[in-house]
């Protein structure tokens, strides 16, 4: 993205008024083309419109996230689940941001659409569902249940993620819930799964689940590990499966460094949220039978509040 001057652009105007006005206007434009410029600002301001918590984040940060959803041709929809905006708070700068976040179907997306993968899927693996490991090959087993209404009435107690290329190699990881949780609990500094003290207390995520907590405190758990934790799941578990043996295209790379980030005018990447787990992408892997060398995927929460950190395990 070209450096712009975006940034003196009136934090307070309606996000119509904003896309519409000659520099954002002409910017747009001159990224997208006008057509496809024109169809961009009204999918951006429908979106604005369909999500109240937005209109609190600067226009130029939405801007951006929403641009960064565009290059990789995904759509802002977020009934689709492709990415999100998520408004998180920028002490530093005394204002609300909109950080890029990729949904897990976005990964789905540009893994299909690299022409490398047959299929690729993550699913929640329920009671009885797993079946340990192969002696042989380490490799976890599954015994689905068939009948969809006994299936949704056991427990969850895993996820699975799964790819398989056009040549034949394939890949299947398997999560327990509990690893999970711990996982979300250490790596996401909105989400606690035992119960914390200081500024901002906040109950174990138990409790949370069983709704003993305040209404007044209901913005300490908008998190998506709290508001969707399946959905967070299926992300999580989809990228760790790809980071550590999938191919990786370009398009696929852009939203492992852009993920859980605030996007500047000028393109810079400002990760706002456990910047230690942030990956570093290899170059697209050439093997049809990539490695298995580890690395460590960042992994994102729907923080709303950088003052939650300070909590964190407190």
């Amino acid at each position: 993205m070209a450096t712009t001057n975006l940034a003196t652009q009136t934090r307070k105007a309606p996000m119509s008024v904003y896309l519409t006005g000659d520099a954002v206007k002409n910017h747009i434009n001159s990224i997208l083309g006008s057509k496809r410029g024109t169809r961009f600002i009204t999918s951006v301001v429908s979106m604005v419109n369909a999500n109240p918590t937005l209109k609190e984040c600067t226009n130029e940060s939405i801007l951006s996230a929403a641009l960064q959803g565009e290059s990789l041709n995904l759509s802002c929809n977020q009934n689709l689940g492709q990415w999100y905006p998520v408004p998180y708070n920028n002490k530093k700068k005394g204002c609300k941001e909109a950080q890029f976040q990729m949904g897990y179907k976005g990964y789905v997306q540009l893994a299909l659409r690299s022409g490398q993968y047959k299929d690729i899927d993550v699913m929640e693996i329920r009671e009885g569902e797993y079946k340990g490991r192969d002696r042989q090959t380490g490799k976890p087993k599954f015994e689905f249940i068939e009948d969809d209404e006994e299936r949704e009435s056991k427990p969850i107690i895993g996820y699975m993620a799964y790819f398989e290329y056009l040549n034949g190699f394939s890949k299947v990881l398997y999560w327990t819930k509990e690893k999970m949780m711990r996982h979300a609990d250490r790596y996401s500094q909105a989400f606690s799964l035992n119960a914390t003290q200081g500024r901002y207390p906040k109950v174990s995520y138990a409790d949370y689940l069983a709704g003993k907590y305040n209404e007044k405190d209901a913005w300490l758990y908008s998190s998506y590990w709290y508001t969707d934790f399946d959905g967070m799941a299926f992300k999580t578990m989809l990228r760790q499966l790809i980071s550590k043996w999938g191919m990786m295209s370009e398009e696929m790379q852009s939203a492992f460094e852009s993920d859980m980030a605030v996007i500047g005018a000028d393109g810079t990447i400002d990760y706002v949220d456990n910047t230690e787990e942030v990956v570093e992408i290899e170059p697209e892997v050439k093997d049809p039978f990539p490695n298995e060398k580890e690395a460590e995927a960042v992994e994102e929460s729907g923080q709303q509040e950088l003052d939650l950190k300070e909590d964190k395990k407190e």
